[in-house]
């Protein structure tokens, strides 16, 4: 049977890269010596994410010259709400039991479902216990503008040159964040805000323009691999920066945000090293949960690392969220998915319903997905 042209080939890879992002977010959200860094695993879901987003909405404009905005929302929303709505349902009913002293448990699983987690917690340091939604928060607010700013763009670029506008709203991206750190604002301030935050999403963007085109640029990047692997290899250097260094907002995400950019190039051949390396089976069923495991996770960890070392922090809390998530992925994902991939009775196939891929490669969060 061919496969449908709007249709994202599944590559396991790509799961793998998931797995690796929430591992090392467990990592730094624990406090694990040495690990103060690993909170560039958000990093890695934003360009992951921003690639995948823009392959599937070029490819609709491309086949059909429009984006059917609705059917977009609608997909999104299938694949995000339900698991987030049950993890902030539960939340509300546990954590006055956990954390007594607690306050403000239901106004923050309020912000966190409205997606207003990043400037909640930049500028009114709300939700606290759950942090975590900031990223969720981004990603939420890149699907609500990009589509309509990526037609825009499309319809305004020649042939094979939409890269060059994505990657000067890439420079301006990190302009922005580096302007607000010269003028002083707080590191929280900076660091959680979706406009200060769309770098790696753009990125991933960038890299869906060149795969799509077809363009030039891409084989020399793959040309030249073996050298650019130097990048994600001086990636652990980074772990050891500290929370409320500005070194991150500078220069440390763009080196996580290119070297991201970097194991994609590695991978989309579906062949080679490092593509072998994160497809293992262990990695690939992990970032197929890697959602859920973010979801869960910071409550779990915050709560055990009050009373546990990091080893059994990690440990437990990983063990924890993963089992959380398995269920929550085994019965309210499963319906979701299906109700998202129903194509309505009349309605054409379009690129933002086409073909079931597989649930891992069409989620999106930092997960941070």
């Amino acid at each position: 049977m061919p496969q449908n042209p709007l249709k994202l080939a599944y590559n396991p890879a790509l799961d793998g890269l998931r797995a690796v992002a929430i591992l090392l977010v467990i990592l730094s959200h624990a406090h694990a010596p040495m690990f103060d860094g690993a909170f560039f695993g958000v990093d890695l879901f934003f360009v992951l994410s921003g690639y995948l987003i823009t392959s599937l909405l070029l490819k609709e404009i491309q086949a059909t010259g429009r984006i059917d905005f609705w059917e977009f929302y609608r997909r999104r929303f299938y694949r995000l709400m339900p698991p987030l709505a049950v993890f902030l349902a539960a939340y509300a009913l546990l954590a006055p039991l956990v954390w007594p002293d607690l306050e403000d448990v239901y106004s923050d699983a309020l912000v966190s479902l409205l997606y207003l987690a990043d400037y909640g917690i930049a500028f009114f340091d709300s939700p606290d216990t759950l942090l975590h939604m900031w990223s969720l928060s981004v990603e939420e607010h890149f699907y609500l503008v990009w589509p309509i700013a990526l037609l825009w763009l499309v319809r305004r670029s020649s042939p094979g040159t939409l890269w060059r506008a994505i990657a000067a709203l890439f420079v301006l991206g990190w302009a922005w964040r580096v302007l607000w750190v010269l003028l002083g604002q707080e590191f929280y301030a900076v660091f959680f805000r979706f406009d200060t935050r769309t770098t790696g999403l753009l990125l991933g963007s960038l890299l869906a323009a060149l795969v799509l085109d077809r363009h030039p640029l891409l084989d020399r990047l793959q040309q030249h691999l073996p050298r650019l692997m130097w990048i994600p290899l001086a990636v652990p250097l980074l772990m050891a920066m500290e929370w409320g260094d500005m070194g991150p907002m500078v220069w440390g995400l763009t080196v996580v945000e290119m070297a991201a950019l970097v194991v994609l190039v590695a991978v989309l051949p579906g062949q080679g090293l490092v593509y072998e390396m994160l497809s293992a089976p262990w990695l690939v069923y992990i970032g197929k949960l890697s959602y859920g495991i973010y979801l869960w996770h910071y409550p779990v960890v915050r709560w055990l690392r009050a009373e546990f070392a990091w080893p059994v922090t990690v440990l437990l809390g990983f063990v924890i969220s993963t089992a959380l998530a398995a269920l929550s992925f085994y019965t309210i994902e499963r319906w979701a998915l299906r109700r998202r991939d129903a194509v309505p009775q009349g309605h054409p196939q379009t690129a933002a319903d086409a073909g079931k891929v597989e649930a891992a490669n069409m989620e999106t969060a930092p997960r941070g997905r």
